[in-house]
C-alpha cells in the first residue's frame, strides 16, 4: 500500500501542484509574518537594552493619552543634584526630548520623515549608551548650533552650515547645522535634531530650570533596582516615575508592540484567507482524483485492501502534499520577510537582513498549518474513498463517482443557515454595540458555512439563469458549457466556493465602507459650520504661534479653538473611564452645530462645567447637575458639573469615549502649556471665502505640517482614512482570488482528463478545436459568475448588517456601492476566461483516436 500511495502521488504531481500552491501562499504568510516580527522585537530590544539608562526619571502619567495636548511634562532640574547625591548613583544627566515639533529648510519643505515616524528635538549629551555618535562637525555650543542625524541629512540633503527653522511648542527658532551624527544602533525611522542642553530647555520647553526626564548612571556594583528603591525613598513614592532600564525597554517595546500587531494581523489575515480558500481547492481536488481513481480504488479493494488502509492510502498522499507545501512556504515566508525588512528601509526604519530572527516558533508553525489544512481537508475525500466497493472496478469511474443525493447537505445547510440568520437578525435589532458585534460574527461564520455546505443545491437553479442565454447565443456549444457546469454539482459548488469567499468579504466591506464615508459626510455637513478647519496633516497639536498668525491674517474673522486634554472621570456608578477631552472657545455655536437633549453651549462652557454624551451619561447614570472628579496630566484635579448632555448622532468629534468637553478656561486652568489641536475660521465681514482660503495658505507656508481644509478637504480626509481599510480588504480579495483561479484552473485541468474520451467523440463528430476551447472558458466563466453571485449575495446581507452595527455609534446612512458590485461580477467572468485558458489549449491539442481509446 505504501509503494502504490506513493506511485500514485508521483503519478499525479502535475495535478497536486495547483493544490500545493494554496499550501504555499497560506504558510508562506504565516512564516514571514512570525520571522519579520520577530526579527523588528529582537532588534528593539537590543536597541532599547542598550541605550536605556540604568534608571530613570519621569513625570508622573496615570492617564493614557491617544490624543496629545501639547503640553510637555516635565521635572525640575533642580532634583538631579538630589540624585547624585544618593548612594550608589555614578552620574546623572537631565534629558530634554521633544517629538511634537516640525523641521523645515530654507524653502519650507519639512525634513522630517514623511511615513509617521516622529522628528525629535532632543539635547546633546555623550555617554557609552548614546545611539549616535558624532562623525563630522563638532557639537551644537550655544543658541543656533545644532546637529542632525546622517539618514535624515543624507535623505533631504542637508549639510554642514546649512540653516533650518525649527517649530516648536514655545516658538520657532533657526539653526545652523554644525555637525552630522550617525547612529550606531538600529535606525527607528525618526529624525533627530540634537541642541545643546540650555538651548533646549529655552526654545523646546520654554523655560530653563527644567527636563523631561532625568538619566541616571549606576555605581560599580549597584543594581538597577537597588538604585531604583534609593531614588524612591529620596524622592517620595508617587511623586516621579522611577523606571529601571529593562522596565524602559519593556515600556518602550510595548508602545513598538502595537505597529508590530498592525503587520502581524494583517499578515496573519492574509494567511487565513489563503488557508480557507485552500481547503476548498484540495478538498475539491482530491474529490475529483479520488472519483476518476474509482475503477483502481475498487481494484485495491479487490485485491485485499481493507477500508482502512484505503483511507490511510489517501491521507498519506494529502499529508506528502502538505509537507511540500509547508516547505516551499517556509522558503517563500523567509523571502517574504526579507522583502519586508527591505520596505522598513524604504521607510526609514534601517533593519540589517543578516540579523534575521527564525525562531522555532516559526518552522513549527508553518508545518502544523500546512500539514494539518491539507490533512483536514483530504479527510472526507480519503473515507468517501475509503467507501469504494470492489465491484466498481468493474463500473464506470465516473458514473460509480456520482448520484449520491444531496439530502443530507439540504438539512444542514437549511439548519445552519436558519441559525445564522437568526444571529443576523438579532444583530439588526440588537440596542447594544457588543451584543449586536457578537452576534454579527456569529451570523456570519454561521451564514458562510451554510452557504458552502448548501452551494451545490443553488448550483442547478442558479446555473440555469446564468447560462439561460448560452444557447441562444453560443448554440450547442452553449448548451453544452451550460450542462457541463450542471454535471456535478458538487463540484461546481466546490469550485465556486473558493471566489464566493473573497467576493462575500469585499461585497461586505465594501457596503460598510460607503456606509460609514456616507454617515461622515452627512455628520460633517450637519455639525462642521465653519469655512476653514486649520489642522496638523496627523491630527497633532501646534504651536501657538500658529493660532496667533491665523488671528492677524487679513480677512479672518472669528477663530474658535480646539485643544485635548487626557482625562479620567470618576462617574456615580463607581467606574473611572480614562479619555480625552476637548475645550473650545465660548463662541462654538458660531462654528459647529451641537444638538443638546438638555442644556446648550453657553452652559457647557462656563468655567467649572463640563459636558458629555447624553448616552454615556445614562449608561453611568450622570445627570445635569451631576459633580464629578477629574484627572488632569501632572496630577491636577477638578470637580466639574455636568451642565450639559449632547444628542448628536455621533459624539467623536467633540472629545472622544463620552463626547466630553467643556470651555476654555478650564482647560487652560487645568492643562496650562497646551497647544491647539484645530482652529476653526470664518471669514470677515467683505471677505469672500475664496480669497481668505489663499491667504491662510500663504500665512501657513511656512508651517507645513498644517493644512487649511473646507468641508470638500474635510470629506475628503475621512474617505481617505477609510480607503485604508478598503485597500486592505482589496488586498485580501486579491490573493483570495489568485487561489480561486488556481482552484478552477485545477478543476478544469481534471475535468478535461475525466473527459477525454468525450471530448475525443466530440472532435470526431466534427466539433472544431475553436469550438472545444469556448466550450471550455464558458463553462469556466458560468462557474466564476455563480461564485461571485452567491459571494456578493452573502456580502450585502453582511454589510447591512455591519451598518446596523455601525449606526448604533451614530452612523446611520446605508450605501450600497453599486458600481463596485457590477465590477466585481464582470470581474469574475474575466477570471473565468483567464482561467480556463491552460485546460481550453490543452484539450484542443488532443490526439482525436488517442482520446477515444483512452480508459
Amino acid at each position: 500500500m505504501l509503494k502504490a500511495t506513493l506511485r500514485s502521488f508521483l503519478a499525479h504531481k502535475g495535478r497536486l501542484l495547483l493544490s500545493a500552491l494554496a499550501v504555499t501562499l497560506s504558510v508562506a504568510f504565516v512564516a514571514g509574518s512570525l520571522i519579520f516580527s520577530d526579527t523588528v522585537t529582537r532588534t528593539f530590544d537590543r536597541l532599547f537594552a542598550s541605550t536605556s539608562a540604568d534608571v530613570t526619571v519621569l513625570p508622573r502619567d496615570d492617564l493614557d493619552s491617544q490624543m496629545p495636548s501639547g503640553a510637555t511634562e516635565t521635572v525640575p532640574a533642580s532634583i538631579a543634584d538630589r540624585i547624585a547625591r544618593v548612594d550608589g548613583v555614578a552620574d546623572t544627566h537631565l534629558d530634554v526630548s521633544v517629538e511634537n515639533v516640525t523641521v523645515v529648510d530654507r524653502d519650507n519643505e519639512s525634513v522630517g520623515p514623511t511615513t509617521g515616524a516622529p522628528t525629535i528635538a532632543t539635547g546633546w549629551y555623550v555617554t557609552e549608551r548614546s545611539p549616535v555618535e558624532l562623525t563630522s562637525g563638532h557639537a551644537p555650543k550655544g543658541p543656533g548650533e545644532a546637529l542632525i542625524d546622517a539618514d535624515t541629512a543624507d535623505k533631504k540633503d542637508v549639510r554642514i552650515g546649512d540653516t533650518l527653522t525649527v517649530i516648536a511648542q514655545p516658538g520657532s527658532f533657526k539653526v545652523k547645522i554644525v555637525g552630522i551624527a550617525t547612529f550606531t544602533t538600529t535606525n527607528p525611522g525618526a529624525a533627530l535634531v540634537f541642541l545643546d542642553i540650555p538651548t533646549a530647555q529655552k526654545e523646546l520647553l520654554g523655560r530653563t530650570g527644567v527636563a523631561t526626564s532625568i538619566a541616571v548612571d549606576a555605581a560599580d556594583g549597584v543594581s538597577d533596582a537597588v538604585l531604583k528603591q534609593r531614588i524612591t525613598a529620596e524622592l517620595g513614592s508617587g511623586t516621579y516615575e522611577v523606571e529601571t532600564a529593562d522596565e524602559q525597554a519593556e515600556s518602550a517595546t510595548a508602545q513598538l508592540g502595537g505597529f508590530l500587531d498592525v503587520i502581524k494581523y494583517v499578515m496573519l489575515g492574509f494567511a487565513g484567507i489563503a488557508v480557507l480558500v485552500g481547503v476548498f481547492l484540495i478538498v475539491n481536488t482530491f474529490s475529483m482524483l479520488i472519483a476518476q481513481r474509482t475503477r483502481e480504488l475498487g481494484l485495491l479493494r479487490a485485491l485485499g485492501a481493507d477500508r482502512r488502509q484505503v483511507r490511510r492510502s489517501v491521507l498519506t498522499e494529502a499529508t506528502l502534499l502538505g509537507l511540500v507545501g509547508s516547505t516551499l512556504g517556509l522558503a517563500a515566508g523567509i523571502g517574504l520577510a526579507l522583502g519586508l525588512i527591505e520596505l522598513m528601509g524604504v521607510f526609514g526604519m534601517n533593519l540589517k537582513s543578516t540579523e534575521m530572527v527564525i525562531g522555532w516558533v516559526t518552522p513549527v508553525s508553518a508545518y502544523v498549518v500546512g500539514v494539518g489544512v491539507t490533512f483536514v481537508a483530504a479527510y472526507l475525500p480519503a473515507r468517501r474513498a475509503a467507501g469504494v466497493s470492489p465491484m466498481a472496478a468493474l463500473a464506470d469511474a465516473e458514473i460509480a463517482g456520482m448520484g449520491r443525493p444531496l439530502r443530507v447537505r439540504a438539512v444542514v445547510g437549511l439548519i445552519v443557515g436558519a441559525l445564522g440568520a437568526a444571529a443576523l437578525v438579532g444583530c439588526v435589532t440588537a440596542t447594544e454595540t457588543a451584543s449586536a458585534s457578537s452576534l454579527l460574527l456569529l451570523g456570519v461564520v454561521l451564514t458562510l458555512v451554510a452557504t458552502v455546505i448548501a452551494g451545490p443545491l443553488l448550483v442547478r437553479p442558479v446555473i440555469r439563469v446564468l447560462g439561460g442565454l448560452f444557447p441562444a447565443v453560443f448554440g450547442s456549444i452553449g448548451r453544452m458549457s451550460q450542462r457541463n457546469a450542471l454535471r456535478n454539482p458538487r463540484r461546481t459548488g466546490a469550485t465556486a466556493a473558493a471566489l464566493m469567499v473573497g467576493l462575500a468579504l469585499v461585497g461586505g466591506m465594501s457596503v460598510a465602507s460607503a456606509s460609514m464615508t456616507e454617515s461622515f459626510d452627512q455628520q460633517i455637513d450637519k455639525t462642521l459650520g465653519a469655512d476653514f478647519v486649520v489642522q496638523n496633516s496627523n491630527f497633532l497639536p501646534f504651536p501657538q504661534e500658529v493660532t496667533q498668525k491665523v488671528r492677524d491674517t487679513d480677512g479672518a474673522g472669528l477663530v474658535v479653538r480646539q485643544r485635548f486634554a487626557p482625562v479620567a472621570v470618576r462617574l456615580p456608578d463607581g467606574k473611572r473611564v480614562k479619555t480625552t477631552a476637548a475645550g473650545y472657545d465660548a463662541q462654538l455655536d458660531d462654528v459647529a452645530h451641537v444638538t443638546y437633549a438638555q442644556g446648550d453651549t453657553a452652559d457647557a462652557l462656563a468655567p467649572g462645567n463640563i459636558a458629555m454624551d447624553a448616552g454615556f451619561a445614562k449608561d453611568h447614570d450622570v445627570r445635569v447637575g451631576s459633580t464629578i472628579p477629574v484627572d488632569f496630566p501632572a496630577g491636577r484635579k477638578a470637580e466639574l458639573t455636568v451642565a450639559a448632555l449632547t444628542d448628536q448622532d455621533s459624539a467623536e468629534g467633540f472629545g472622544m469615549q463620552g463626547g466630553l468637553y467643556f470651555g476654555f478656561e478650564t482647560i487652560e486652568r487645568y492643562v496650562p502649556g497646551g497647544q491647539d489641536s484645530a482652529l476653526y475660521v470664518n471669514a470677515a465681514s467683505g471677505t469672500s471665502v475664496d480669497t481668505l482660503r489663499s491667504r491662510l495658505e500663504k500665512t501657513l507656508d511656512p508651517y507645513p505640517q498644517v493644512q487649511v481644509r473646507d468641508q470638500a478637504d474635510y470629506k475628503q480626509l475621512v474617505r481617505d482614512q477609510i480607503a485604508v481599510l478598503l485597500y486592505l480588504v482589496y488586498a485580501l480579495l486579491g490573493l483570495a482570488i489568485v487561489i480561486a483561479v488556481l482552484g478552477v484552473v485545477n478543476t478544469l485541468a481534471l475535468s478535461v482528463v475525466e473527459r477525454t474520451r468525450e471530448i475525443g467523440l466530440l472532435r470526431a463528430i466534427g466539433l472544431s478545436r475553436r469550438q472545444l476551447r469556448r466550450m471550455i472558458r464558458l463553462e469556466s466563466v458560468v462557474i466564476a459568475v455563480f461564485g461571485a453571485v452567491l459571494g456578493l449575495a452573502l456580502g450585502l446581507v453582511w454589510g447591512v448588517c455591519v451598518q446596523q452595527v455601525l449606526a448604533l455609534q451614530g452612523m446611520k446612512a446605508l450605501a450600497i456601492p453599486w458600481g463596485t458590485i457590477i465590477a466585481v461580477v464582470v470581474g469574475s467572468a474575466v477570471v473565468g476566461i483567464v482561467a480556463a485558458l491552460l485546460p481550453a489549449l490543452r484539450a484542443s491539442r488532443m490526439n482525436v483516436l488517442a482520446a477515444i481509446a483512452h480508459e
